[in-house]
């Protein structure tokens, strides 16, 4: 179904989300854990990812790794564009908070100006190291741990807790610069 979408087929891209709907409800559910009284719940956030993810004619996916990291940056777009809509409607979205990015993302996400903080930050980051910034989208907005990140990218478990720590490290320096 991945070769098939890749090639363009929109039906088999179809599929593929159909078939990968439940594991990105869960990372969905995952990350949203905790936010009680928000208007954008896991089903929510996983259709508007999948408007973005079909969204966009040049959407294709090499392997399951692809399609998850691309489907990290969407969620990541979504919370984002959430985050920023209620804040600009609660008080103008101050950007220059600073936030923590915590070792631990169970808690799920915090849908505020912190979130729009790490955005700014995050962006940064890509700029400087496009690995680091993708393993952050996959383990932060993706809510994947370690081992599947490794899993995805082919790559050891001890190379992605490198990359997430100096990635930690670095927008945590990155935000309170700002």
């Amino acid at each position: 179904m991945l070769d098939a979408a890749r090639d363009g087929d929109r039906g088999a891209l179809d599929n593929v989300l159909a078939t990968l709907y439940q594991e990105l409800h869960s990372m969905a559910r995952r990350q949203l854990a905790g936010q009680y009284g928000q208007t954008l719940d896991a089903t929510a956030l996983v259709h508007e990812a999948y408007l973005k993810l079909i969204g966009r004619r040049e959407a294709r996916f090499d392997d399951r790794a692809h399609f998850f990291a691309y489907a990290a940056s969407a969620m990541r777009s979504v919370v984002v564009d959430y985050a920023r809509q209620r804040m600009a409607q609660k008080r103008g979205g101050d950007l220059h908070r600073v936030t923590d990015l915590p070792e631990d993302i169970e808690g799920g996400l915090r849908l505020d100006d912190d979130m729009l903080a790490l955005d700014v930050a995050l962006t940064r980051l890509a700029a400087v190291d496009q690995r680091l910034a993708h393993v952050v989208e996959l383990r932060y907005f993706g809510g994947l741990s370690e081992i599947e990140i490794a899993e995805l990218l082919q790559r050891s478990e001890r190379s992605i807790r490198r990359d997430w720590q100096k990635a930690r490290l670095y927008l945590l320096a990155s935000l309170k610069a700002d």
